[in-house]
């Protein structure tokens, strides 16, 4: 399938690992040329010579702290002048889960975490999406995928929830101030998702427990387990990549302002 990506710019969020990171190598396999953007220039370094290395495209890492507007707005001005244009956004740049002090029971929840991880994640996006939107403008052809979570839809964890849901909100607007500029804005709710920080979290658990790390995941995905999906395995990052590929290309022209949700068929459910 053509994706009528070959020749297309973008910036990726967050795309020193994780979800970030396979979207990233996703849309360079299509021929997309992109700056990578994340807090750590090391790790960025490292993911861009091996995304560049694997689909000769061209990769730049750029460090940027997303909760600052200076530095998103020179992030995406220093992108636009390596990349000679930008028509895709991704905005991945966040911590997974989000920061153990904002997660929990209420009375648990430290205020300033709290705020960090909105900040980075919903702050961090609308930053980045209101820098990138002139560019997209001026070129009549845009694509924002913004990464949120399961979380908007389980109660529990009330910082994910806050940010996670507060992303579809802001899809939703955007999608709808911007569609007739030839621009689609679209979510992704990822839920449990291997990636580099996997083995680590599985190996903790293991020795707490007394058994090997595929015996956790195995009974995390086991009928019946909390966190069982209709699958009864979980889902790959490049899965999710695929999807962000999909929501990016010409294909999905029509498609604007919606959430897809490649979890696995986590949860019981149903939305109309």
């Amino acid at each position: 399938m053509d994706t009528g990506l070959t020749g297309k710019t973008a910036i990726v969020a967050g795309g020193s690992r994780g979800i970030g990171k396979a979207i990233a190598l996703g849309l360079a396999r299509e021929g997309v040329d992109m700056v990578i953007a994340a807090r750590n220039l090391d790790a960025l370094s490292q993911t861009a010579s091996q995304i560049a290395k694997e689909t000769g495209q061209k990769i730049v890492p750029l460090a940027c702290d997303v909760t600052g507007r200076a530095a998103v707005d020179a992030m995406v001005d220093a992108a636009v002048e390596a990349l000679g244009g930008l028509n895709i956004l991704v905005n991945s740049a966040s911590l997974p889960g989000g920061s153990p002090n904002a997660v929990g029971r209420i009375e648990t929840i430290v205020d300033a975490d709290f705020l960090d991880d909105f900040d980075t994640k919903y702050m961090g996006a609308l930053r980045c999406a209101r820098a990138a939107i002139p560019h997209m403008q001026a070129a009549g052809w845009g694509r924002i995928i913004n990464i949120s979570g399961g979380n908007a839809r389980t109660p529990g964890n009330l910082s994910g929830g806050a940010r996670n849901t507060s992303l579809v909100h802001f899809t939703r607007t955007l999608a709808l101030q911007l569609g007739r500029d030839g621009i689609t804005v679209n979510c992704i709710h990822p839920g449990a998702t291997r990636t580099e920080r996997t083995a680590g979290v599985l190996a903790a658990r293991a020795q707490k427990d007394g058994i090997t790390p595929a015996e956790v995941e195995a009974l995390d995905y086991a009928v019946g387990a909390p966190r069982t999906n209709a699958l009864g395995r979980m889902v790959e990052a490049s899965e999710v990549a695929d999807v962000a590929v999909f929501l990016a290309s010409s294909q999905a022209g029509a498609m604007t302002g919606e959430l897809l949700n490649p979890n696995g068929g986590a949860g019981n459910a149903v939305y109309y």
